[in-house]
């Protein structure tokens, strides 16, 4: 087994003294092409070039002699110190830091950090990186072959973002690139970069914020809002409920919210579907945006669907008076759907069948919607239990109360049903 191993991070800089010393006794060094041509790397150590890192790890606990990682950049931020300190390795890990790509290309783009998300983009995670980069107004994108600046500018088709790609940090061949979310698949960009992706409302207010991302106490406490922070005028409408016919619009006059989108039943359909930072969904029949809304301050990347250009005027007003990110597509549906991507979860507020049984057939993990009736709710279910869906259905029932007189103001009904992928959960 090694008796040392010491992972060296390197920002372009000169090494330190410790990062020398280590080297210098090294007989074993792992890294990348550029780091092994470091003249400080002994010419009598053994030499790895880093690709697959379990398989280094092994190598590296099989050597009888001391060991020495280079990285780049800070090697404990999303590097290979967590690979090295898993517990099969047996490796007692020393670190000799440097500044992370990340902290590097906020820097070269003269911009504060601490309010941006980070996220690592692989070809298996590339996609939950992207929903991060439409739910978010700042965040730096770690990436990887495969899943770089021109594979996130074509699946953030139809969001508008800016990019800020760095080429090679710390390098010669160090560049920095600033272009359109859709002009950036134009364009070859060289390994390794960064991607700064900015969009939206800005994150931490001029004084600064207190935790580093999204703060989670941005907007108003609870995780659904009443009925009143969404309305406009008073006027309530039915609106349209799976098992009618209304098409997939919102319902409700004088801009009030329609049956699907009172409060009690909008934190059921939250609860069942668990939107999260990563997830994308979609909100068809979308009304005033107050669902979507909710999804979005959960921290998914929203997509919200309506055929009123009214509703879709009210839910792009909604997303800005809460301060989220939402891309609104007004159309009806099923159609408009065939070339969305693809969601996590979905919440069908108004279509009907015929809606329900096109997003089932996309597969999401969850769905959940409501129905007026009975035979309405039996329809649906039957439709995602042959889609393969784990169904449950509840009757749920809200009374409003005027607490002065303890009398009834409201009454609303609904069967909420919500369907789970077995093959995709949780």
């Amino acid at each position: 087994m090694a008796d040392r191993v010491t992972v060296i991070g390197w920002d372009g800089s000169p090494l330190t003294a410790a990062a020398r010393g280590a080297l210098g006794a090294a007989t074993l060094v792992a890294g990348a092409a550029h780091h092994l041509a470091l003249p400080e790397v002994p010419p009598a150590a053994e030499r790895i070039r880093l690709g697959s890192l379990p398989l280094a790890a092994r190598r590296i606990a099989a050597h009888r002699g001391t060991a020495v990682v280079l990285a780049d950049g800070d090697p404990g931020f999303f590097g290979v110190v967590r690979t090295l300190r898993a517990p099969e390795y047996g490796l007692e890990v020393e670190v000799v830091p440097a500044v992370s790509s990340v902290a590097t290309a906020f820097a070269r783009a003269g911009m504060p950090w601490d309010d941006a998300q980070v996220v690592v983009a692989h070809p298996r995670t590339l996609r939950r990186a992207v929903n991060v980069c439409r739910a978010h107004p700042k965040v730096a994108v770690l990436t990887a072959p495969g899943a770089g600046p021109a594979e996130l500018g074509l699946l953030l088709e139809g969001v508008h973002r800016t990019f800020v790609i760095c080429e090679e940090l710390g390098t010669e061949r160090e560049q920095v690139s600033v272009v359109t979310s859709d002009k950036a698949a134009d364009h070859t960009w060289r390994d390794p970069n960064v991607v700064i992706v900015i969009g939206g409302p800005a994150g931490a207010g001029e004084g600064g914020g207190w935790i580093a991302g999204r703060d989670p106490g941005t907007g108003p406490r609870g995780w659904v809002q009443p009925d009143a922070s969404y309305a406009v005028g008073t006027a309530h409408g039915p609106g349209g409920t799976p098992g009618g016919d209304r098409g997939n619009g919102p319902g409700g006059a004088a801009g009030g919210l329609g049956e699907g989108e009172k409060e009690l039943l909008r934190a059921a359909q939250l609860a069942r579907l668990g939107p999260r930072t990563g997830d994308l969904v979609w909100d068809i029949g979308c009304g005033a945006g107050a669902f979507a809304a909710e999804a979005a301050r959960a921290g998914a990347a929203v997509i919200a669907v309506d055929h009123d250009p009214a509703a879709c005027t009210r839910t792009e007003g909604t997303a800005r008076r809460f301060g989220v990110q939402l891309q609104v597509v007004c159309g009806s549906a099923p159609h408009v759907l065939e070339n969305l991507p693809e969601p996590d979860v979905v919440r069908v507020g108004g279509g009907g069948p015929a809606v329900v049984s096109a997003v089932a057939d996309r597969r999401p993990r969850r769905i959940v919607t409501h129905a007026a009736t009975r035979d309405a709710a039996e329809r649906v279910g039957r439709d995602l239990t042959e889609h393969g869906y784990q169904v449950q259905c509840a009757l749920i029932q809200s009374v409003e109360l005027d607490t002065r007189a303890w009398t009834e103001t409201e009454r609303n009904v609904a069967f909420l049903l919500s369907g789970v992928l077995p093959d995709r959960a949780p």
